[in-house]
């Protein structure tokens, strides 16, 4: 496959990378600038910087200077990929919400965070305020691992045959069609009374991948379904998790709270959170309380 012929993923005209400057941050910006060039997606490149004041006076000044060098520094690169790209800077103490918000006013198709940071964004990259993110956001999120790399190899999609794991499915077979990928599709089983279902579930997204020709085992491991993840991925070299922002019985956890902590914390490889379609309809457009510097710089919001 020539990648830069191939979008990975279907309808992905902007993309929102959310970044704080850290090492932590580099995968996303890099695997943003990657699927933003695949794709001939608008990138937009946001930072954010909490607002707060010592005796009436702000001491956030020099946070605003390192983020404002830091996103002109990323929007150079993506600048020397040919990428239409804007920064945002977004001041505020609630990390999840800049970004939602954000991504909503520009009525993006995905975003992009790494899940550590510093600073500003630090929280939205960790743990509770990550699945927030997913929460609330309009459209999928992509957790990307510092480290990580996105090779369309092996991809793993994890399933309880509820609406928003066909979406993942979907989701996958679609990718595994477009970059000559192998699936692994899992079903947790947390006691023997699941196995039927959990079996029903793999053979579901095995037989429609294989109508298309994509290569596909199933597996119905017993155990916790966060666990269960993170093991198959880190034993069968998987490079993308796929998986449905909510779930039902056996793997529901998952998608909410520590489960959903968990994996994104442990797994060594990026993870990709559908929504189904009656989630991907957009919200009402909120105050995104942003400072554009690239309308500020040129005039008209984009330096090409």
């Amino acid at each position: 496959m020539n990648s830069t012929q191939f979008c990975p993923l279907s309808k992905l005209e902007k993309l929102l990378v959310a970044t704080d400057g850290s090492l932590f941050s580099e995968g996303a910006v890099r695997e943003a600038i990657s699927f933003a060039k695949k794709c001939s997606s608008m990138l937009y490149v946001m930072s954010a910087v909490p607002r707060y004041e010592i005796s009436g006076v702000d001491v956030f000044e020099k946070e605003e200077e390192e983020a404002i060098e830091h996103l002109d520094s990323a929007k150079g690169r993506a600048l020397r990929e040919g990428l239409n790209c804007e920064t945002v800077l977004a001041h505020g103490d609630e990390p999840h919400r800049l970004i939602v918000d954000v991504a909503v006013a520009r009525k993006v198709d995905m975003i992009v965070i790494g899940r550590r940071g510093r600073r500003g964004l630090t929280k939205v990259l960790m743990g509770s305020v990550a699945a927030k993110v997913i929460g609330h956001a309009p459209c999928k999120v992509l957790v990307v691992p510092k480290a990580a790399r996105i090779e369309y190899r092996n991809i793993l999609v994890a399933t309880d045959g509820s609406e928003h794991s066909h979406a993942a499915a979907s989701e996958a077979i679609e990718i595994a069609k477009r970059c000559g990928s192998t699936i692994i599709t899992v079903s947790a089983v947390c006691s023997e009374t699941d196995r039927g279902e959990a079996m029903a579930n793999v053979n579901e997204v095995r037989e429609a991948a294989k109508q298309e020709g994509i290569p596909v085992e199933a597996l119905i491991p017993a155990g916790k379904p966060c666990d269960v993840v993170v093991g198959i991925a880190g034993d069968r070299s998987v490079d993308l998790i796929v998986m449905g922002a909510l779930g039902k019985k056996g793997i529901k956890k998952l998608f909410m709270g520590s489960s959903l902590e968990k994996i994104i914390g442990n797994a060594g490889c990026a993870m990709l959170v559908v929504k189904s379609n009656k989630d991907m309809v957009s919200v009402k457009d909120t105050d995104t309380r942003c400072r554009d510097f690239s309308a500020e710089k040129s005039g008209d919001g984009i330096l090409v």
